[in-house]
């Protein structure tokens, strides 16, 4: 735990024409109230702020040479922290008034807890670069189909909604546990391709329906799971296809989301039709929670090593209310 050093307050303060043209930049005030609680690196308030790395650092100078934030050194980075004492009444009064003008406030601060979250993982990912040295070798018996398939006799049997299914590959896999299989897209070739497969194996409980994601063919409060596998992206309207995954599931169940962060990759959209080029953390965490989910977890769970280096994002939440029995 670090501790905030002890400053003049800031009515004695030698410069305090120098403070006020400082602070009353709003980007400063920004960083200034995410360094009221915790330090951060130059990296982690770029993430955070969605900010350049050099106007971060011309920032936090100028901060520092105002004498509102220090730094120190551990390993390779200097973490930051507001250098400002409890009886600097001021100061802690601007800060507060800041942050209920300031609209980016409050998403920064989710920002920022996400951030530190990542930052607390340690051990994480020393098992993801562990787990990338071991994936190069090869073990027999081994597979991501093998543990997919254990996986899914793990879980309940559910009513599902694949949605934007294409040609149903996900769905006919979620198939083997699941009571019912919804599978919406708004291709009709594709809806044709996955009904033919489903025939193909012999599998009835997995419905086709031609549909639009931002205007599900679904009943309310129909299944126990919605999800989307690479599919958001392609909704002109995302938070609306949201929406309607709040608006299909009965109380108590579950929105899984597995999409591309956000990347700029521009020929994404020419090449594979993609309205939007991914999502941030913060984007699909707002969408959740306006359209009414809570329990919201995000995380990016895979890299890939080929360029653009696309990443993928996995988003969980739950729909409010009691599960029926």
């Amino acid at each position: 735990m670090y501790q905030i050093a002890a400053a003049p307050s800031i009515q004695t303060m030698p410069s305090i024409v120098k403070i006020l043209r400082v602070v009353a930049d709003p980007n400063r005030l920004r960083i200034l109230l995410l360094l009221q609680g915790e330090e951060l690196s130059v990296a982690e308030l770029q993430e955070i702020l969605v900010m350049g790395q050099s106007t971060i650092s011309t920032h936090l100078s100028q901060l520092k040479q105002a004498g509102l934030v220090e730094d120190r050194r551990t390993g390779k980075s200097n973490l930051y922290h507001l250098n400002v004492s409890a009886d600097d009444a001021i100061l802690i009064g601007l800060l507060q008034q800041a942050r209920d003008e300031i609209p980016e406030a409050v998403p920064d601060q989710a920002a920022m807890r996400r951030v530190l979250r990542k930052r607390q993982d340690k051990m994480r990912s020393f098992f993801d670069s562990v787990a990338g040295r071991l994936g190069r070798d090869y073990v027999p018996g081994k597979s991501w189909k093998s543990l997919a398939e254990a996986l899914l006799r793990l879980l309940p049997p559910l009513v599902i909604a694949d949605l934007g299914a294409g040609e149903g590959a996900f769905a006919l896999l979620l198939s083997q546990r699941a009571t019912r299989v919804i599978a919406v897209d708004t291709s009709a070739n594709m809806i044709e391709v996955g009904r033919e497969q489903a025939l193909r194996h012999g599998i009835e409980n997995v419905e086709f329906r031609m549909g639009d994601m931002e205007e599900l063919p679904i009943e309310d409060a129909q299944v126990d799971l919605a999800f989307f596998s690479q599919s958001l992206h392609h909704a002109l309207h995302p938070e609306r296809a949201v929406q309607q995954a709040f608006r299909i599931l009965r109380p108590g169940g579950r929105i899984v989301i597995l999409d591309l962060l956000q990347h700029r990759f521009e020929e994404a959209r020419d090449l594979y039709a993609d309205e939007w080029l991914g999502f941030s953390e913060t984007e699909l965490e707002a969408a959740l929670e306006k359209a009414g989910f809570t329990e919201v977890q995000t995380s990016v769970v895979h890299k890939e090593s080929e360029s653009p280096h696309f990443q993928t994002l996995l988003a969980l939440a739950t729909k409010p209310g009691r599960i029926a029995p």
